[in-house]
């Protein structure tokens, strides 16, 4: 981890709770890619229904966590800034395991490429060093 103090996800990203799944930035590279860490509340409504008795963080959230990730450092380029980062695709998904509360989730994602507002991420998301999922992502910047 660097030395270099970032802003708040919410001063980068345009989501809220309760649909914002990070809560620090760890890294950005406008032109790179970007690292952040999400701390699964207990409280997460969520979890409630998913599984009573057993709560697990639904996939669905992780791969969420993994493009707000990637979503940090496009929308910190000049020419995107206070734009809106749209999912377009999810390709090549897995899970490796759980995700519990009270867990913390790191997501690591690289910028792949860029063309006229569409773009390619591949990340993967790790908890205490283990693999949790990948995938790459798909989005496109609001015109």
């Amino acid at each position: 981890m660097d030395d270099k103090k970032y802003p708040a996800p919410e001063d980068i990203l345009p989501h809220r709770p309760p649909f914002l799944f990070v809560t620090r930035i760890i890294s950005i590279d406008p032109e790179k890619g970007a690292s952040a860490e999400y701390d699964v509340p207990h409280d997460l409504p969520i979890l409630q229904g998913h599984f009573p008795g057993y709560p697990i963080l639904p996939g669905v959230i992780v791969l969420e966590m993994l493009a707000q990730t990637g979503a940090l450092a496009v929308l910190s380029r000049e020419e995107f800034r206070g734009k809106l980062a749209y999912l377009a695709g999810i390709e090549s998904a897995r899970f490796r395991r759980p995700v519990r509360p009270g867990d913390t989730l790191r997501a690591d994602i690289v910028l792949e490429s860029m063309r006229l507002g569409v773009g390619r991420a591949r990340g993967r998301v790790t908890m205490g060093g283990e693999e949790v999922a990948s995938a790459t992502i798909l989005f496109a910047i609001q015109k």
